[in-house]
């Protein structure tokens, strides 16, 4: 077993070697939690190794005692301990949950420094099968399989999938975020030492998912400079049509660069309307908010902004003194199935008598009758009960 545990000596613990403010403080609450935890696990391992081997059948020592059955002492111990370990254990996830949210944008660039006055990068992430894309909106490049950010600078990253799910991560900057289509995802990160990091989808996500990995680099601030220069210099443009070819599956992709990307490309991703001629996702959901694209589109926004509690089911509004279909006593002071008009209530235009009604019709050129369902009648021309049958 130990040569065997030996070979895991050349493995990279990434994850407890961070090179960004995030990942140390994940790093740090994974150890605060492992030591936690140990504090019972180690406990109870050499308690159950010290009874098994003072309790043995062997040891003529030992006190034997078929009748105990309770002690105040072992109790307190027994439950007050790892109540303490949950307390603590709640406060650290409470405090670090809200803490290390992605979405809250970065309060410190380490333990010693603040954000102050630095600006913040912005990178939208684009997972594509099976590769990823970075768009740089603010400097107007975008670039396949490769990453760069300054150091010691706020990166804010919007993340989100042409179709698969994907999950994006670079262990030594923070933690995973999942890359849904239709939908964005952010994160809030910072690097703070110089170097080559890998990052991996870390959701799978279909055939060339074991490819589907990239590199980040953290770059000193003139460095990074140079390399936005060498991607202006190098790269293509990228609009829609070389966006359209990109999107194709394709495995093991090598890095590109994109000198000049259209803009909105990403919100037509997001939004899922790259392609030409199709809808957007947010303007769909704009003409869903006015009611639909029909003739009636305003009047049915108007009764949805009003709020469902002034009509019925039907859309008959109670305010204006329609007349709710089946409305009956008490709340229009008529009785049940009754077609009398109740007062102060407008007449339904085009309205059809209720099934049973004067004026109602059964469907022509169909038969009601049910054979073998003929059913007896009383006087009075009812139907008799199930009890009257058997008389």
């Amino acid at each position: 077993m130990l040569p065997l545990i030996a070979l895991l000596g050349g493995c990279n613990m990434v994850v407890m070697s961070p090179s960004g403010d995030v990942a140390m403080q994940q790093k740090d609450l994974i150890i605060v939690s492992t030591i936690l935890m140990l504090l019972i696990i180690v406990p109870v391992l050499i308690a159950t190794g010290l009874f098994a081997w003072r309790y043995r059948a062997s040891n003529k020592d030992a006190v034997y005692d078929p009748d105990w059955h309770h002690s105040t002492r072992l109790e307190v111990l027994i439950w007050t301990a790892p109540l303490m370990i949950i307390i603590a254990l709640g406060a650290v996830t409470w405090i670090s949950t809200h803490l290390l949210d992605p979405y809250r944008p970065l309060d410190r660039i380490d333990a010693n420094r603040p954000v102050g006055d630095i600006k913040p990068i912005t990178v939208e992430v684009v997972a594509l099968p099976w590769k990823w894309m970075f768009i740089y909106p603010e400097l107007g490049i975008a670039t396949v399989n490769e990453l760069a950010a300054p150091i010691d600078v706020p990166i804010n990253f919007k993340i989100t999938s042409s179709a698969i799910m994907n999950s994006f991560y670079i262990p030594a900057l923070a933690g995973q975020i999942y890359a849904m289509a239709g939908m964005e995802t952010k994160m809030h990160a910072v690097i703070n030492k110089p170097g080559v990091y890998t990052g991996i989808s870390a959701n799978y996500s279909g055939a060339g998912f074991s490819g589907m990995n990239f590199k980040f680099h953290g770059l000193a601030q003139g460095d990074f400079d140079a390399w936005v220069e060498k991607v202006k210099t190098q790269g293509t443009a990228l609009n829609r049509n070389a966006y359209l070819v990109l999107e194709k599956p394709s495995e093991k992709v090598p890095p590109r660069y994109f000198a000049t990307v259209e803009q909105d490309l990403y919100q037509a991703i997001l939004n899922m309307c790259a392609a030409p001629g199709k809808m957007c996702m947010d303007e769909m959901m704009r003409i869903d908010a006015q009611g639909g694209g029909g003739e009636d589109s305003t009047a049915v926004r108007e009764r949805l902004m009003q709020g469902t509690h002034d009509f019925d089911s039907f859309g008959h509004s109670f305010s204006q003194g329609e007349e709710a279909i089946g409305a009956t006593f008490p709340a229009t002071n008529r009785s049940s199935k009754s077609s009398e008009q109740p007062e102060g209530m407008q007449d339904r235009p085009n309205a059809t008598p209720p099934a049973g009604e004067p004026g109602a019709e059964a469907p022509t050129g169909q038969d009601q009758s049910m054979p073998g369902m003929d059913m007896p009648q009383t006087e009075g021309g009812q139907n008799p009960a199930p009890s009257q049958l058997d008389q």
